[in-house]
């Protein structure tokens, strides 16, 4: 069983340096949004860095910031080759596909109906609100005289 154990671990480690990609034809857009997202998170925190170590050194200012960049390219690429996540992707991107879309005047109406509502509860609340401060000021409940 350690032999098995081992196997999955040298695996593991393995697939890590591995330079294949993984179904290179297939969640091509949700494997480049996944990328572009991590890559910019990673990217801000790489400047927000470089903003704290404005007083350093220009090697460690420049040097720390760029080496964390260059590691985290090539996990955000292991990241979206590594097959369950590639395969996670792949299936998001097929079931997007099957989505039907509204229009844009269905669009457009769906937009203003849930703004109408919104407003309504909104007024709604408020009337309720107003209500209770009174009944509340009536039974002496509620002291505004500070």
């Amino acid at each position: 069983m350690a032999k098995v154990k081992n196997a999955k671990t040298a695996m593991g480690w393995q697939e890590w340096f591995n330079l294949e990609l993984y179904k290179p034809t297939q969640g091509r857009i949700a494997r480049q949004a996944t990328a572009g997202g991590v890559g910019m998170v990673v990217a801000l925190g790489i400047w927000r860095l470089i903003n704290e170590l404005s007083g350093k050194v220009p090697g460690i200012r420049w040097g720390i910031p760029l080496s964390l960049a260059v590691v985290a390219a090539w996990l955000v690429f292991r990241l979206i080759n590594y097959p369950r996540f590639a395969d996670f992707l792949i299936s998001t991107e097929a079931e997007m596909a099957k989505v039907s879309w509204p229009g844009r005047p269905e669009l457009f109406r769906a937009t203003v109906v849930v703004l109408g509502t919104l407003f309504l509860l909104a007024t709604a609340l408020f009337a309720f609100d107003i209500i209770w401060q009174l009944l509340f000021r009536l039974l002496g409940v509620l002291d505004v005289s500070a």
